[in-house]
């Protein structure tokens, strides 16, 4: 978040020197409202800029293993225009080539699930899925699944075969 305000900052530094340049070279003075009216609107269009290219940049960063899951859209009080238009702030995406698939039984499959926020860390998140029963478990605390294709520590939950999480689990890799 701090790269995005001194950013925002040196466009806000740019406009000022060109309007600043441009005063000088021009002829004429230009009006004074001039200078906090442009370095006002570029910080602006810069931070909307930002914010709704955010996902679009980020997606065209990953390697194309990586299936995105599902975004999380929405708006803040201070970012009023994004109630009428969503930005994309948080989604949840699998590495296709980060599953590891159970040698003992070839069904159940263990892979990371990844929790990305604009502004927050990365979360990656220890799923193992059934892919024959179309289930889930999140590996947390402890839980694993063991070589042998047992759960540990885990429940099952059923999330039927559709689920798009346990699909691109299931198909890749």
């Amino acid at each position: 978040m701090a790269i995005d305000w001194i950013t925002m900052a040196a466009v806000g530094i740019l406009a000022f020197c060109i309007v600043f340049a441009a005063n000088h070279l021009s002829k004429r003075r230009l009006p004074k409202w001039l200078m906090p009216a442009a370095i006002g609107g570029s910080m602006i269009a810069y931070s909307v800029w930002n914010e709704y290219s955010w996902f679009d940049r980020v997606r065209a960063d990953l390697p194309a293993s990586v299936v995105i899951l599902a975004e999380v859209q929405g708006g803040a009080p201070w970012r009023p225009w994004s109630y009428a238009f969503p930005v994309t702030s948080r989604f949840i995406a699998l590495d296709r080539a980060a599953v590891l698939r159970s040698a003992a039984s070839p069904d159940l499959v263990a892979t990371d699930v990844l929790l990305v926020t604009r502004w927050g860390q990365t979360v990656r998140v220890p799923v193992a899925f059934d892919c024959k029963a179309g289930a889930r478990a999140d590996l947390v605390e402890g839980a694993e699944l063991v070589p042998d294709g047992t759960l540990r520590g885990a429940t099952w939950v059923a999330v039927g075969l559709d689920d798009e999480m346990l699909k691109a689990a299931c198909n890749g890799g």
